[in-house]
């Protein structure tokens, strides 16, 4: 076989990792790919949202089957295009990915369905959103951009002055640009998160193993929210009782939903999930693999990625046997000091042989790319140093084990990561 990768980040380096491990994989092409990717695929430079260059490849390469990564080359409809062609897609098409490219649409799904999820209003005008938040007068209160915000269009908003200014510089300063033309305004939920993929053929909907994601930038949740930084798996809190809770009541009516507005869901749906003292409640959709929960997923996944892939194309999902390592698995991402701010690019970074000397250590690059021979950071989050063990607390150790090895400029990483 051979298989197209479209993106060149920590998720796309896993997904990739893990193809590579496939017997069935003869190459692997990678757009625009990373310093990390290079010896496990061939990087072409063309980047993700290149769309027609991107089919123009996959057609002249005779690509067996090109995975859509990223959020925004699947809402652009990318995967449309490459079926148009008589070319086969991993991933939704336009009209599905509509599940995570309008929180609107989520949500009004969610509502129509009767899928567990906050309370919320939706608003074309900044004075009607403020004017919304001080008639509710409660605090915490959550204000979500509409569209695609790279994972940064949430604000919790702590009081009134708070609310105002998110709202203003999501609508009137467009901060996310036309991501921010309405804004969700929701329920402050309380309890762990969760997140759940799942791969779904638009038939059948098999569920990832669990993990938690680190939004936020700084120890104990402080600071801005950011693309990740960091992620364990399992869930230290996502029961048996509770997947059976999820399959029934949030998993399987999602994709009966998508079916029923003639959306079929054909891909990797990730749930963001918040067990609340009333049940677990959906705080968001994906249309995609989430990212950096891709990077504890994946090297916990037993059965062969690409087998997966194709049956999920084919509508043949239950077919195939999905088989998980009972091992755990925590990331660690590195980032560049200042993000999601600015940040510095160009650092070289040393000490990854060292730390990839310890054992059951995988480093995904994110943003990294070779110059002079070589690696530099080239982005925002710059590594997910991940670690395999038996046990969380020892795949904990292994990974902040791993990253005190490596070096650049005002690196920055988060202490504690897996332990709430």
């Amino acid at each position: 076989m051979k298989v197209f990768v479209v993106g060149g980040g920590g998720r796309e380096h896993a997904i990739i990792w893990k193809l590579a491990q496939s017997e069935r994989v003869d190459k692997i092409y990678c757009a625009p790919g990373n310093a990390g990717i290079e010896p496990l695929a061939q990087c072409v430079p063309i980047k993700a949202m290149e769309l027609e260059k991107i089919c123009d490849f996959a057609q002249a390469n005779k690509i067996d089957i090109t995975v859509v990564a990223p959020d925004d080359p699947l809402a652009a409809g990318l995967v449309d295009m490459l079926e148009q062609r008589g070319l086969r897609a991993f991933g939704p098409n336009k009209a599905a990915a509509q599940i995570e490219a309008s929180k609107v649409f989520a949500k009004d799904l969610m509502k129509k369905y009767n899928i567990p999820t906050a309370d919320y209003s939706v608003f074309e005008s900044s004075a009607e959103a403020t004017e919304h938040i001080r008639r509710l007068n409660k605090f915490p209160a959550v204000i979500k951009a509409e569209g695609l915000a790279l994972g940064k269009g949430v604000i919790i908003a702590q009081n009134m002055e708070e609310a105002e200014n998110a709202v203003c510089e999501i609508m009137d300063g467009q901060r996310f640009g036309e991501a921010g033309r309405r804004v969700v305004v929701e329920e402050f939920l309380t309890g762990p998160e969760i997140s759940v993929l799942a791969f779904c053929d638009g038939k059948t909907l098999v569920p990832v193993v669990s993990a938690q994601d680190h939004k936020r930038a700084l120890d104990g949740d402080e600071g801005p929210n950011t693309g990740g930084m960091g992620t364990f798996s399992p869930s230290r809190v996502y029961s048996e009782a509770m997947a059976k809770e999820c399959m029934e009541n949030i998993f399987l009516p999602t994709m009966n939903a998508m079916n029923s507005e003639g959306r079929k869901f054909k891909g990797v749906l990730y749930f963001g999930l918040m067990a609340t003292q009333t049940g677990v409640k959906v705080i968001e959709y994906n249309c995609r693999f989430g990212d950096p929960e891709t990077q504890v997923v994946l090297p916990r996944l037993e059965s062969d990625l690409a087998d997966i892939f194709e049956a999920v194309a084919d509508e043949r999902l239950a077919d195939v046997p999905v088989k998980w390592r009972s091992d755990a698995a925590v990331c660690v991402v590195a980032a560049s000091g200042g993000y999601p701010g600015k940040y510095a690019t160009g650092c070289e970074i040393s000490g990854l042989k060292e730390a990839l000397s310890l054992d059951g250590i995988v480093i995904f690059h994110a943003g990294t790319k070779r110059e002079d021979g070589k690696i530099v950071t080239s982005g925002g989050r710059v590594l997910g140093v991940t670690a395999i063990a038996p046990s969380l607390d020892e795949a904990i150790k292994k990974s902040y084990e791993a990253i005190g090895k490596i070096r650049f400029a005002n690196m920055h990483y988060r202490k504690d990561i897996g332990i709430k």
